[in-house]
């Protein structure tokens, strides 16, 4: 006899009663005994394929999460769904599919849950856009749901250093500089990548990782082990276990998921200098729960969060490397003693944020992880800009930027898409001093919101990543180095100020006082702004791109494409 009551569970509609007998026969062609039919039904969510290394050990870890709900008394059910990674769909039109890629898994792992009527999540996902995208669809179905991340990539060796692909991206632009052969090139493309896993440094995927155990969706430390350590795999299967002790005591993804727990992601984001990109997931994951949690709240903590854990691209170490010396806890006991967390969160376990680092008995080791009161700096690794050339904010990452380059000042190099910004840089059409303006690029414009990497790191591989600026209604990579400036907006396709600035209008960033100014009067924009032809015509007139842009709204409001928690009308449990 199974310990629930299916009587309240989703599952009672293809397991239950007289009815359901066509339903449990499909059951019983899959192998499955009239025992666990009349179990639990549980979805293990994957984003396994064979597009990059960072999902490509999915796989084998949805195994051991399987085996973790069976011996909770529950009955696993596997499923994937699409991931686009951005390391493969960089610096290419491939580049627009990747936001909307988040879109399409929380839309695919939601049908999935709702048609089958499975009764708790667990989910798993290795790349940039897959964590934040499992994570919406936990929040918006609102079932018991664990989160499971895949690992990262262990580091590639080169001449005795350790080298990762953020490497490679800056070897191109060192290749172009004619300071790099193309033999070395190659030995370097080679060696970078040396196992299944994602991103090492602190981009996006570990960024999102880290904000799953902040958040309380996974279980404590189980965002650290690298993807190719067999001891993930017991991650996986108590992860299994864990979802059936949720599902037990009624503990659903929104309990987990609140303002609280938004704010201590947030935090954990600051202090490890993590991904721009947080600002675009943390909104989205807060919509929805129905919670206005937009990126003005976000650089609000990042303000006055010091950063002290040196990752990589603004530091030297890489994923491994923290979990070496006690991963996210550790970083998170740090931010408790200065008061910096809310210890009241529930998280995945079932126990709360402080009882779960009660637990936990290391402590900041000093290198990686510096203690909160010696930290590298005193605010954090992200700030938030807002000013009249982007009133609805925009964001950068400066972990690791020394203060005096802070500011920047400089005439406007103004160009319509990335493309035409990356063969300047090819080029050399720039000077020292611009401030590239890459406009077209966001949401709906692009459409898309395309990452800028391939620019940016060749920049930095010319030498000139700190001798000019560059601003976005696109966005950065976490791989991202420089005054780069992403999500300006409104973005230029809603006829943001970004769309109408001129070559040569002088541009002031100001990362420590958290502005962004053109030197143009309101009436000036105002001139222009009635000037101004609309928005460019992309070659998107069809499929899911264009979709995407007639749906999605607001950079600063994570670039949803539905209204959210706020406009439900009824529970996916409650049917």
């Amino acid at each position: 006899m199974s310990k629930f009551d299916k009587s309240k569970l989703p599952s009672r509609h293809v397991t239950e009663g007289p009815a359901r007998a066509p339903h449990r026969s499909y059951y019983y062609a899959m192998g499955m005994t009239e025992e666990e039919i009349h179990q639990p039904l549980i979805g293990v969510a994957t984003c396994w394929n064979e597009a990059a290394p960072c999902n490509i050990a999915l796989n084998r870890q949805a195994q051991s999460v399987k085996m973790g709900v069976k011996q909770a008394l529950g009955t696993p059910r596997e499923f994937t769904t699409i991931t686009v990674t951005d390391g493969i769909a960089m610096g290419h039109e491939g580049m627009r599919s990747s936001l909307a890629s988040r879109e399409a898994i929380a839309d695919t792992v939601e049908l999935t849950m709702r048609g089958h009527c499975y009764d708790a999540l667990v989910g798993l996902a290795g790349c940039d856009k897959s964590l934040p995208g499992m994570m919406m669809a936990m929040v918006r179905l609102n079932v018991p749901s664990v989160f499971l991340y895949g690992g990262s990539i262990l580091p590639g060796r080169l001449d005795g250093k350790d080298v990762t692909v953020q490497d490679v991206f800056e070897a191109v632009g060192q290749h172009q500089a004619g300071n790099l052969s193309t033999c070395e090139l190659e030995r370097l493309e080679a060696v970078a990548c040396p196992s299944a896993g994602a991103c090492g440094g602190q981009f996006t995927a570990n960024t999102m990782a880290c904000v799953s155990e902040a958040i309380g969706l996974a279980l404590m430390n189980s965002a650290g082990a690298p993807a190719p350590y067999e001891s993930r795999d017991q991650y996986a299967e108590a992860s299994g276990r864990a979802v059936m002790t949720l599902l037990e005591k009624n503990i659903k993804a929104r309990d987990i998921v609140t303002l609280k727990s938004l704010e201590n992601a947030a935090r954990v984001v600051a202090c490890t200098g993590g991904s721009t990109n947080a600002g675009l997931h943390l909104p989205a994951i807060a919509h929805e729960a129905g919670l206005d949690f937009y990126l003005d709240d976000v650089c609000e903590i990042f303000r006055d969060t010091p950063y002290f854990v040196d990752l990589k691209p603004g530091g030297q170490y890489v994923a491994k490397d923290l979990y070496e010396v006690g991963g996210v806890p550790v970083v998170m006991k740090e931010l408790r003693k200065a008061g910096l967390l809310h210890e009241d969160c529930i998280t995945a376990s079932g126990r709360s944020m402080g009882e779960e680092l009660d637990r936990i008995t290391r402590e900041a080791d000093g290198r990686v992880i510096y203690p909160i009161d010696a930290p590298i700096t005193k605010t954090g690794g992200v700030v938030g800009l807002k000013g009249n050339l982007a009133p609805e904010g925009a964001i950068v990452k400066v972990a690791g930027m020394p203060a005096q380059y802070q500011v920047f000042t400089g005439p406007a190099r103004v160009f319509e898409c990335e493309q035409d910004a990356f063969e300047a840089v090819q080029t050399r059409a720039y000077k020292e001093g611009d401030v590239f303006v890459i406009r077209n690029e966001g949401p709906s414009g692009g459409p898309g919101m395309r990452e800028m990497l391939a620019t940016t790191a060749a920049l930095s591989g010319q030498g000139m990543g700190k001798k000019v600026a560059l601003i976005t209604d696109g966005r950065f990579s976490g791989a991202t180095r420089g005054f780069c400036v992403g999500h300006v907006g409104p973005e230029a396709a809603h006829g943001g100020p970004i769309a109408l600035l001129k070559d040569g209008d002088i541009i002031t960033l100001n990362a420590i006082e958290g502005t962004i100014h053109v030197d143009l009067t309101d009436e000036e924009l105002a001139e222009r702004k009635e000037q101004w032809a609309g928005p460019r015509d992309t070659i998107y007139a069809s499929g899911a791109l264009w979709k995407y842009a007639q749906q999605v709204g607001e950079t600063y409001k994570g670039a949803v494409t539905h209204p959210g928690g706020k406009a439900e009308k009824h529970q996916y449990m409650d049917l």
